[in-house]
């Protein structure tokens, strides 16, 4: 049990993260931004992504702990080290992994309306929380001497991961010289989904100095249920047959569910522009390949020992006696579940006017009349136990036509110094991207708690 333990620790410090893109949202010098922000004030004539290479994202980290805290050459038994950490974390601690690869994308402006630009494209997405089970990891791990009379809660089990396939379409119009409007269509095609979450009832330990043996354990008022879509046609499968099933769910045979996207960019002046967006306002309907495993009861049982400290039959005996009394009901019933909706808003101050003497085409607004800026953004993203924020300062720089950066800095449930960057490479009509954050923990891997990469090709025309 303690090996379970240690593996489950290991894996805690080194994943997690949120799905905030804070050096992506609002660079309109990049068609990505539409997927952020469907109103983002863009200036393109058309795009297109390379296909599978227009946007490669991840993001891997963790709220809690560092890899550091486990492995850390410092002389501490790795036992001590794995108990300090395992009382560190709590349960509204979690691990989130994150990552998404466009298949397809394009837009174009509207030849009819030169104010309309339409957009679109295809992208795959695994989205993975878990929050940390900490009574029953102590309980594992520590047994449950030190803990009579205390209730270890089956609502600290709470978890989600889901992979899938989102077609989408949007279109975004320049309303006036100071607002421009957007909106995204999304359907869904979900591949594997499975959840966890609102579960009931505890495990307790108690002193009876006055029964038959000094101790009772009581599982009491105990309500687990772990929702699975697209596992159980799968379940007996093996490679080929798994990939199969999956490319078919891909391409729009899985369970489907819409959403939208909206938002909007307001310039209050020459300089000043505020924005905001609301992402993955949507549901999916599971009615495919569907099993929900739910487990009811109370039971009690008596003794000095756990039960799989006993002989093998004794053993036996328990287990058969606990699913008389919490039998577990495997049922088919359609379900639907919320997308996890993501919140952005940002201000931003642009200055230093590029001006040569020769050409007022850029106060014209064909090309960014402004080579830097300074803003605030803030993120939040709803997740099944409580809402995650961050909040990021950054700074816009435009050396050249063809080379545009940003730098941020976030503070969020991770970490208090996350340095981000990105760079945008435009030659001619090709463009390269690349951006990554948490630089200054590059330099000390084992105590990240967090990092996120992003990468992509374009073909833009302005």
């Amino acid at each position: 049990m303690r090996i379970i333990i240690f593996i489950l620790v290991s894996i805690w410090v080194c994943l997690g993260y949120s799905q905030n893109k804070e050096t992506l949202y609002d660079f309109t010098d990049l068609p990505q931004s539409l997927m952020l922000n469907p109103g983002a004030n863009i200036n393109f004539d058309y795009h297109a992504g390379v296909p599978f290479l227009s946007q490669f994202h991840i993001n891997a980290g963790l709220k809690g702990a560092s890899v550091y805290d486990v492995f850390a050459d410092d002389g501490r038994d790795i036992n001590d080290k794995i108990e300090n950490t395992l009382n560190t974390l709590t349960s509204n601690d979690y691990l989130t992994l994150t990552q998404q690869l466009e298949l397809i994308s394009f837009g174009w402006k509207s030849k009819k309306n030169e104010k309309i630009y339409f957009s679109g494209g295809i992208y795959q997405e695994l989205d993975v929380i878990g929050y940390f089970p900490k009574d029953f990891a102590v309980l594992a791990y520590q047994g449950n001497q030190d803990f009579l009379n205390q209730p270890f809660r089956f609502s600290t089990i709470n978890g989600s991961a889901e992979l899938l396939t989102t077609y989408h379409f949007g279109y975004t119009k320049k309303i006036n010289k100071k607002l421009t409007f957007g909106a995204r269509v999304k359907l869904y095609s979900s591949m594997f989904h499975i959840r966890s979450a609102k579960n009931k009832g505890t495990f307790t330990t108690v002193e009876t100095p006055e029964g038959n043996n000094v101790y009772q354990h009581v599982i009491s008022n105990v309500d687990v249920t772990v929702r699975t879509s697209g596992y159980a046609s799968m379940e007996d499968a093996e490679g080929k047959e798994i990939t199969n099933k999956l490319i078919r769910r891909a391409f729009l045979g899985g369970n489907l569910g819409l959403g939208v996207d909206i938002g909007f960019t307001h310039k209050i002046n020459e300089q000043l522009v505020i924005t905001g967006s609301a992402n993955d306002l949507g549901v999916i309907l599971y009615a495919k390949d569907v099993a929900t495993y739910r487990a009811q009861g109370n039971y009690v049982f008596e003794g000095f020992e756990m039960p799989v400290q006993f002989s093998e039959q004794d053993s036996q005996n328990f287990i058969d006696e606990l699913k008389e009394a919490i039998p577990l009901d495997t049922l088919s019933k359609a379900y639907v579940t919320m997308r996890p909706l993501k919140l952005n808003t940002s201000i931003r101050y642009s200055f230093n006017r590029y001006d040569d003497g020769t050409c007022d085409c850029y106060i014209e607004g064909e090309k960014p009349p402004y080579l830097d800026a300074i803003g605030i953004q803030l993120f939040t993203q709803f997740r099944p136990k409580k809402p995650q924020y961050a909040v990021s300062l950054f700074y816009y720089k435009r050396f050249f036509n063809f080379l545009r950066t940003k730098l941020t800095y976030t503070i969020d449930d991770y970490s208090y110094y996350n340095i981000g960057f990105l760079t945008s490479i435009h030659i001619n009509k090709i463009n390269f991207y690349i951006s990554a954050n948490n630089l200054l923990e590059y330099t000390k891997l084992a105590k990240v708690r967090g990092s996120s990469v992003q990468l992509g090709f374009n073909i833009i025309m302005r």
